[in-house]
């Protein structure tokens, strides 16, 4: 154990808090030492069960509380979560990998979104339709009911706090189950919750092994509504397992995000924007600017600027003053990385910064790959990592074709000076969100979602509300 993390890990099932107690247990990692940190309760059957009872009794209370008193406890929650960003940043740093910087403004963006869903819920509005005189028809917006989510490591206070606001603001019920990597900063998430007046039975959090938990989750009767942030190939297990309910999904999966750079740019201003934001968490990102598509009239000039860059980042454990970038999450990721580097320069890809990985823990070096070939794995699977790939282009068609190449469709981004060029290039990408001359595309009032094989539904803004709320239409003559 160290004192910088927590030595209390739990389940919180019907407002207890579970520890060991006979379960069996999973050890908590420490990515800047490989070193196990703590020790996590694993979920047995007979807790999911009584995990599902409380959300079904909680769902039949929390829907009739009044929207006011609900957004009430939600603004109370995102304050809690403020007053607590520097512990549950340092505990998130801890078990995840990133700076701390970084991870405090994870969790303050975990704050916004409680804070905009506490207003958002007053208007889920319906509407009423004309009808002759004596008669009154109108539609209503109703809570689906109790909800499963699951969330990834990466982000893992925000992404949940993205699925938990707008599901309690809705007047949902919730069963979560957060990446069993990071327990503690999800916890703490939850003793927010807890502390702000959320209801025992209306939010439970459950950790373990993944697959029986999202089998016994989904196939239960008591779900009404799945929430998933993850893989692509997750995602395709879960709505399989979902189908057989009929349950209502939000599936928000992986990507391979296409950065067009045209010859028009001010490059050292846009390089100076590409390279913090491409090893922002160390590229475990899913919206990532990964595939650069660089106009080849500057096409040298881009390359020597990234990896002039790129070589001087300073990456280390994320609790040291200074870290700008920090191990990746788990031993997975330096694994897969060095297998897709291997492949793109047995095909002819170039390694112009870093490609290895080093030290104790599972730091990997901020990587860029130039000249990497369509047929290279990396060009055609996401990284998830630190590892820029790069080409050059001739003309706009073909930096289109490039983008739009392959089956994922989560985010996509464009830099040039040219107002023609930008409206072109925003309306032919192929992507649930497009960010010209920005990185900037998540926002608590803005949906969040992909298109093709990275999703369908959205998280933020109205459209986050919208899902986890059931359309009604009522007749009266």
């Amino acid at each position: 154990m160290t004192q910088a993390y927590a030595s209390d890990l739990a389940l919180f099932i019907n407002g207890s808090w579970r520890m060991g107690e006979g379960r069996d247990a999973l050890a908590v990692l420490n990515p800047a030492t490989g070193a196990a940190i703590a020790e996590l309760p694993v979920a047995s059957a007979a807790d999911l069960e009584e995990a599902l009872a409380a959300a079904q009794a909680g769902f039949a209370e929390w829907r009739m509380v009044d929207v006011d008193t609900r957004g009430a406890i939600l603004r109370k929650a995102a304050e809690l979560i403020r007053d607590r960003a520097d512990r549950i940043a340092t505990l998130l740093t801890t078990e995840q990998g990133k700076p701390v910087g970084e991870a405090r403004g994870e969790v303050v963006g975990a704050a916004a979104m409680f804070d905009f869903y506490a207003e958002e819920a007053k208007r889920a509005y319906g509407r009423v339709l004309v009808r002759p005189t004596g008669q009154r028809a109108m539609v209503i917006k109703q809570p689906v009911g109790p909800v499963a989510v699951f969330t990834p490591w990466n982000f893992p206070v925000y992404l949940l706090a993205k699925k938990l606001a707008p599901a309690l603001a809705a007047g949902c019920s919730v069963i979560a189950k957060p990446a069993e990597e990071c327990p503690a900063s999800t916890a703490a998430l939850m003793r927010c919750l807890a502390d702000a007046g959320v209801p025992a039975n209306v939010a439970q959090l459950v950790y373990g092994v993944p697959d029986m938990i999202s089998r016994t989750l989904i196939g239960s009767p008591v779900i009404r509504k799945v929430s998933f942030t993850g893989s692509t190939a997750v995602g395709k297990h879960l709505m399989r397992l979902a189908a057989d309910g009929v349950k209502r999904i939000t599936m928000e999966l992986g990507g391979h995000a296409p950065v067009l750079v045209f010859d028009d740019v001010d490059l050292d201003k846009t390089l100076d924007m590409l390279v913090p934001q491409k090893f922002r968490n160390a590229g475990q990102v899913c919206v990532s600017p990964t595939r650069f598509y660089v106009h080849e009239r500057i096409y040298d000039a881009f390359l020597e600027g990234f990896a002039a860059r790129t070589a001087r980042l300073k990456v280390g454990n994320g609790l040291e003053p200074g870290v700008q970038m920090g191990p990746l999450a788990n031993p997975r990721r330096p694994e897969a990385l060095t297998g897709l580097i291997t492949d793109a320069t047995a095909q002819g890809g170039r390694v112009l910064a870093g490609g290895e990985a080093y030290g104790e823990g599972f730091f990997f070096q901020p990587t860029l790959l130039a000249d990497v070939p369509d047929t290279a794995a990396i060009m055609n699977t996401e990284p998830f990592g630190p590892v820029a790939v790069t080409r050059p282009f001739a003309t706009l068609d073909e930096a289109i074709a490039n983008a739009n190449r392959v089956p994922f469709g989560l985010a996509a981004f464009a830099f040039t000076d040219s107002l023609r060029t930008a409206n072109l290039v925003g309306d032919a990408l192929e992507a649930g969100m497009v960010g010209i001359n920005s990185f900037a595309i998540s926002f608590a009032d803005a949906p969040f979602g992909g298109i093709k094989e990275s999703g369908f539904g959205s998280e933020g803004g109205p459209e986050g509300l919208e899902s986890y709320l059931v359309t009604k239409a009522i007749h009266q003559a």
